[in-house]
């Protein structure tokens, strides 16, 4: 705890790492699906085309919601160096502890996770 006036609290300050470990993560993941490069494979003479459609819809859908999660990682480290991480979005009240320990990159408290 800091006692330096005007100084941002630092109790989310590990939150950083844990983040930056994250994006890291999300982003080898998404090099790892190779989604922009799904339509160059679909082999024309394989059989089952609705079956290789039905894959590259599954790894596009997954690579959907990882790019989802790498935005929401990186507005949460813009939050950190704004000096607004752990604030809700909807009410801008503070978001507990538990929940980002359990999710850094909330954007909610919980009464409006559900939007």
């Amino acid at each position: 705890m800091s006692n330096n006036p005007g100084s941002a609290p630092e109790t989310h300050d590990p939150s950083r790492d844990e983040l930056r470990a994250e994006e890291t993560r999300l982003e080898a993941r998404l090099g790892e699906l190779h989604a922009g490069d799904l339509a160059e494979t679909q082999d024309d003479n394989f059989a089952d085309g609705g079956q290789v459609a039905a894959e590259q819809d599954e790894i596009m859908a997954l690579a959907s919601d990882l790019r989802t999660q790498l935005d929401d990682v990186q507005r949460a480290l813009g939050k950190l160096d704004a000096g607004t991480y752990g604030i809700c979005e909807a009410c801008g009240e503070p978001i507990g502890d538990d929940r980002l320990e359990a999710m850094p990159a909330a954007r909610f408290c919980m009464l409006h996770v559900a939007g």
